[in-house]
C-alpha cells in the first residue's frame, strides 16, 4: 500500500509526464473492449479508480515518437526529390526547344512538358524549317500542260472571266515589270481562296454531319502551297511600306468578297480562282522571259525553296519560277474541276478530291 503522501507525489509527476507516455480513453458501458485498469488508472485518476468507468490505457513508447519524426523526414525528402526531377524535366524541355529554335535566348520553358518535334533530312542533317516538315516536301510535276484555258460560255463563266481581267489591269499598272514584287503580291491574294473554301466546307460538314470527300484537305493544301510561294519570294523581293499597305487593303477586300461569293455560288467562286490561276501562269511566263533576257538577275534559289521543292543545291531563281508556275497550273485545273462539279448539279463530296495534286 502506498502512503497518502507518496500517492500525491506520484500523481503530480504523472500529471507532467503522463501525456507524453500514456493515452487514456474513458469507455462507458462497453464490456466487449479489453480494458486495463488498476494502478495505471489510479495513478492518473487517483485511488481508488471510479468503478463506473473503465479506463483503457495505451502505452506509447518514446521511440514511437522518434519513428514518426523519421517518417515525416522521409516524406519531405521524397517530395524534394520529386520536385528536383520535375525541374530537371522542364530544364531538358527548355534545352531541346532552344536547340530547335536555333540557339540561346529562344528557349521556351513549358509547364506542360510538351517536347518540340525534331526532324532530319534524308542525309541525317538537322532540319531547320519549322514552317514545313520533310514529309511535306515534293518534286513539282513539270509535265503539266500550261496552255489549257476554260472558254467562258455561261453568264457566270463570263462574269468570272471579266472580273479577273479587270482586276489584272491595276496590278499591271502598279507593278509594271517588277515581277519579284508582283509575284509576292499575287501570292498574298492566291493563298486566300483555298483557306476560305476549306473553312466553309469544314463548317458545312459539321452542320450537316457529313464527310467532304477530301475537299477540305485539298483546299487547305492549296492555301498552304500558295503561302509557301509567298515565303519563297519574300527572300527574293523585300516589300516596301506602300506594298505592305496595299497587301492589307487588297487582302481585306478580297477575303470578304470571296467569302460572300462562295456562300452565294461555290461554282462561281471556284471559276474565279481558276481564271486567277490562268493569269498567274501567264505572269510567271513573263517573269521567265525577263530572266532569260537578262533584265532580272538570275540569283541563287533561296534555301527554303531548295528544301521545299527538293531542288538541286545549285538551283537558281529561274528554277524556282518554273516550279511555282507548275503549281499554279495545277491549282488552275483543280478549281475549274471543282466548278464543273457544281455545274453538273453535284456536290464536291460526291467526287474524290485530288489530294496532293500540286
Amino acid at each position: 500500500m502506498m502512503t497518502r503522501g507518496a500517492t500525491r507525489m506520484t500523481r503530480v509527476v504523472m500529471g507532467h509526464m503522463g501525456p507524453r507516455y500514456f493515452s487514456t480513453t474513458v469507455l462507458r458501458n462497453n464490456p466487449g473492449t479489453g480494458v486495463v485498469g488498476g494502478v495505471a488508472a489510479g495513478l492518473l485518476h487517483g485511488f481508488p479508480a471510479n468503478p463506473s468507468e473503465k479506463v483503457a490505457v495505451t502505452w506509447v513508447r518514446h521511440f514511437s515518437a522518434m519513428g514518426s519524426r523519421s517518417a515525416s523526414t522521409a516524406a519531405l525528402n521524397d517530395k524534394q526529390q520529386e520536385k528536383e526531377s520535375s525541374d530537371k524535366k522542364v530544364e531538358n524541355t527548355a534545352t531541346a526547344t532552344a536547340a530547335v529554335n536555333g540557339g540561346v535566348g529562344k528557349s521556351v520553358v513549358s509547364y506542360w512538358g510538351v517536347p518540340p518535334s525534331k526532324a532530319t533530312k534524308p542525309d541525317g542533317t538537322e532540319w531547320k524549317w519549322n514552317c514545313f516538315r520533310p514529309w511535306e516536301t515534293y518534286e513539282a510535276d513539270m509535265s503539266i500542260d500550261l496552255t489549257k484555258h476554260h472558254a467562258p460560255v455561261t453568264f457566270l463563266d463570263k462574269f468570272a472571266y471579266w472580273t479577273v481581267k479587270i482586276l489584272r489591269f491595276p496590278t499591271d499598272v502598279f507593278f509594271q515589270r517588277r515581277y519579284g514584287c508582283r509575284a509576292m503580291m499575287l501570292e498574298t491574294v492566291a493563298a486566300v481562296p483555298g483557306m476560305v473554301g476549306g473553312m466553309l466546307l469544314h463548317c458545312k460538314s459539321l452542320r450537316r454531319f457529313e464527310q467532304s470527300g477530301g475537299w477540305i484537305k485539298a483546299l487547305l493544301e492549296e492555301a498552304e502551297n500558295e503561302r509557301m510561294h509567298l515565303m519563297t519570294f519574300m527572300e527574293v523581293a523585300k516589300p516596301n511600306v506602300y506594298e505592305r499597305a496595299l497587301v492589307f487593303a487588297v487582302q481585306g477586300v478580297f477575303f470578304n468578297a470571296y467569302f460572300a461569293a462562295y456562300l452565294i455560288s461555290p461554282k462561281l467562286a471556284h471559276r474565279i480562282v481558276g481564271y486567277l490561276e490562268e493569269e498567274a501562269v501567264l505572269s510567271y511566263t513573263e517573269f521567265l522571259k525577263e530572266l532569260d533576257n537578262g533584265n532580272i538577275e538570275n540569283v541563287p534559289a533561296p534555301a527554303i525553296a531548295i528544301d521545299y521543292w527538293r531542288l538541286p543545291k545549285d538551283a537558281t531563281l529561274r528554277d524556282v519560277v518554273l516550279v511555282v508556275r507548275a503549281d499554279e497550273a495545277h491549282h488552275r485545273d483543280v478549281n475549274h474541276y471543282a466548278s464543273d462539279i457544281h455545274y453538273q448539279g453535284q456536290q464536291l463530296k460526291d467526287s474524290p478530291a485530288p489530294l496532293g495534286y500540286h
